[in-house]
């Protein structure tokens, strides 16, 4: 199985990319599943149903969300209902929606689980001990398993991936939105990467307009962060897992800047 994940998606420069860009690279990598984070596609905060739907007539199957995922409030409305999307497991109890689900797609499955870090961000539940219980809970039913894990340290990130080695194909960082450069299958079979990136303006700052973040920065005063309109980079991940074990077999960054995209 080949399965293709998506950095995190940042407004709507982000959303013209994948619309460009994603028909290229399902030609070129042929995946089998596609799973997105989504946590920053409507205006770099949150998500809406309409993109959640606009996502998956492209081919994007599931989508894993972060700390943001309460900033729309008409979530509340939907995300009960939207079985694709998953938001971090480790909310506390009695938060709405799902924390892990099952996505089907081209006679392949996938359980995808998203997990929200604690250094840096507020203290939630303890991710090491929520992913443990779901991975408890679905016992041998699975063989490829992906987490997203959405945290802000590297060190928490890197701890999570051995954490998980030899019980998950593949964990994934997301958050920090700068690819970085430790792809490797660590030794007992699981695909690691300590962040995805994003798909947005490669001209701003994390996707934000770079003129407001250094005002921020300079005079510690409030601003208002709008999404840059700027060129933009899409950054994600493709991982091939071997049916049989759900051990990964290959990992590969993809990043593509749109000054240097060709369109086919």
């Amino acid at each position: 199985m080949k399965v293709m994940f998506i950095g995190d998606i940042v407004g709507n420069t982000g959303r013209k990319a994948v619309k460009l860009l994603l028909p290229s690279l399902k030609q070129k990598y042929q995946p089998h599943i596609i799973i997105a984070n989504a946590e920053n596609a409507a205006g770099g905060r949150g998500v809406t149903e309409a993109i959640v739907r606009e996502f998956a007539n492209l081919g994007i199957h599931g989508f894993t969300m972060g700390n943001h995922t309460w900033d729309n409030r008409d979530i509340f409305e939907w995300i009960d209902d939207e079985k694709r999307l998953v938001r971090p497991a480790n909310f506390p109890e009695g938060a709405p929606g799902q924390g892990f689900t099952t996505i089907k797609a081209n006679g392949k499955e996938l359980v995808i689980v998203n997990l929200q870090g604690r250094t840096f961000l507020p203290p939630i539940d303890c991710p090491f001990t929520v992913v443990d219980d779901i991975l408890y809970s679905l016992g041998k039913k699975s063989q490829a398993i992906l987490v997203d894990f959405h945290a802000e340290a590297t060190s928490e990130k890197i701890a999570m991936g051995w954490h998980l080695d030899g019980r998950a194909s593949i964990v994934v960082g997301t958050h920090t939105h700068v690819q970085t450069n430790d792809d490797t299958i660590l030794p007992n079979g699981t695909a690691y990467l300590t962040d995805v990136g994003m798909v947005g303006s490669k001209e701003g700052v994390l996707g934000m307009e770079r003129e407001a973040v250094l005002h921020k920065f300079k005079t510690q005063l409030p601003v208002r962060f709008v999404v840059d309109e700027g060129k933009w980079h899409f950054h994600a991940v493709v991982v091939e897992i071997d049916d049989a074990t759900g051990r990964a077999i290959r990992i590969e960054k993809i990043r593509v800047r749109e000054d240097e995209w060709i369109m086919c």
